[in-house]
């Protein structure tokens, strides 16, 4: 017994019917008619795309070329180098600076908040 065969027929029967239920509905009402298909229960479920393994491994080898052939450069203006970027201590008192005046600023707000309530 083919049972997935059967549900498959099943569902097409349904459709089938949905559509000349549809179709009578239409021509027995009154207001507008509906245009379009069926509602969504009459489309067949859409299954995921599944990948071999020896297709996974095809790809991993294509891509793996092209980032040794430089292709897959990343996309930033800056140059890459070996040495990451240093602030200067004066740039960072100054960001600490400004920091603290936020703290100080957002703590004001609170309190008045808090001696308001």
């Amino acid at each position: 017994m083919d049972i997935n065969g059967i549900l498959a027929e099943l569902h097409a029967e349904r459709d089938r019917l949905d559509r000349a239920i549809s179709a009578l509905e239409a021509v027995n009402s009154t207001g507008r008619q509906r245009a379009g298909r069926p509602p969504r229960a009459a489309a067949p479920p859409r299954k995921g795309g599944r990948m071999s393994a020896a297709a996974r491994r095809k790809l991993s080898r294509l891509l793996k070329q092209r980032w040794a052939a430089g292709k897959m450069r990343p996309r930033t203006k800056a140059k890459a180098s070996s040495e990451p970027r240093r602030m200067s201590q004066a740039a960072r008192n100054r960001m600490a600076a400004a920091q603290r005046v936020r703290w100080e600023k957002l703590k004001s707000q609170q309190a008045k908040r808090s001696a308001g309530k």
